[in-house]
């Protein structure tokens, strides 16, 4: 599970949190003298479900910032030729997507060739690029990743993924209630509250993995349909051109920061079971879709 990302890990962390809060102060009352209300257990497990991935969402660009240490890029500051030309081809894409507000364009500080956008919303987003992939890669190349990301903020991929997570959230709370009231009933009465607050949430924390195979899934058919949209926005030979020279720099991807990978334009060759918790379909597929692309 080294490519969940950074909003899954968030996701599960604020889950969990809001899971122990409301059980220590008593404030699910699904169960009754008969069992459980199964009307009530599933409006608390929307409420909870869909608070944690809009959590998430809104510390999505903080977050992305704090843990890539991304300098943001005034447009009106003093800039070198280099920045001012990724500000000024960030705004022409974002422009030209119908972006009404431009996404803040920042840069960090690493030797991957990678970046990555994100934001809660349309008019509140972030797109950054390594130094790098600045440092790797020609204009033409830059030019093709960055539509790729401006892609992302257009198709508004982090709020589509926030309603698929909140879904899966709303399962992941119902059914692991529904366990750990099953376990707690078959063990001693003296045993049977503790039993069912520990089932809860290890329940709720494998049900969340399992549940991100979906999610990456999703992630996986955004990257496909950013390649598309990209190519459209900077012209196809710029986005094939772009993950060409991802692949040749794919050992310059910094897979220590696994945390962050679902926002990033790579994510490696992926052709493993472990690809089912991978955030990016393979390059070589993605580079074949585009070719196929009239």
């Amino acid at each position: 599970m080294k490519r969940i990302g950074l909003f899954l890990l968030v996701n599960i962390l604020v889950l969990t949190t809001i899971v122990i809060v409301t059980s220590v102060l008593g404030v699910s009352h699904y169960i009754t003298p008969y069992g459980i209300d199964y009307a009530s257990l599933l409006v608390f497990a929307a409420v909870v479900g869909f608070s944690g991935s809009l959590i998430s969402l809104a510390l999505s660009k903080w977050m992305a910032k704090k843990m890539m240490n991304v300098h943001v890029l005034d447009p009106k500051g003093n800039l070198t030729m280099r920045e001012r030309r990724v500000v000024e081809m960030v705004h022409r894409l974002s422009e030209k997507a119908g972006l009404e507000v431009m996404p803040e364009v920042g840069i960090y500080q690493s030797n991957e060739v990678n970046a990555f956008a994100t934001g809660p919303s349309r008019k509140n987003s972030l797109v950054a690029l390594s130094t790098g992939l600045l440092n790797t890669m020609d204009e033409d190349a830059v030019e093709g990743v960055i539509a790729h990301e401006v892609a992302h903020v257009a198709n508004g991929d982090m709020v589509t993924m926030t309603l698929i997570q909140g879904i899966i959230n709303t399962f992941v709370v119902f059914l692991s209630r529904i366990i750990a009231f099953v376990v707690a009933n078959l063990v001693k009465e003296e045993y049977a509250q503790i039993v069912h607050f520990v089932c809860i949430i290890v329940f709720q924390i494998l049900f969340s993995i399992l549940g991100s195979i979906a999610v990456m899934a999703f992630s996986r058919f955004r990257e496909y349909h950013a390649d598309a949209d990209g190519a459209s926005l900077a012209g196809k030979e710029k986005m094939i051109h772009a993950l060409q020279s991802l692949k040749r720099t794919i050992n310059m991807v910094d897979t220590e920061q696994t945390a962050i990978q679902t926002f990033k334009i790579s994510g490696g060759k992926k052709k493993s079971l472990a690809g089912l918790f991978s955030s990016h379909p393979d390059l070589d597929d993605r580079i074949e879709r585009l070719k196929m692309l009239r």
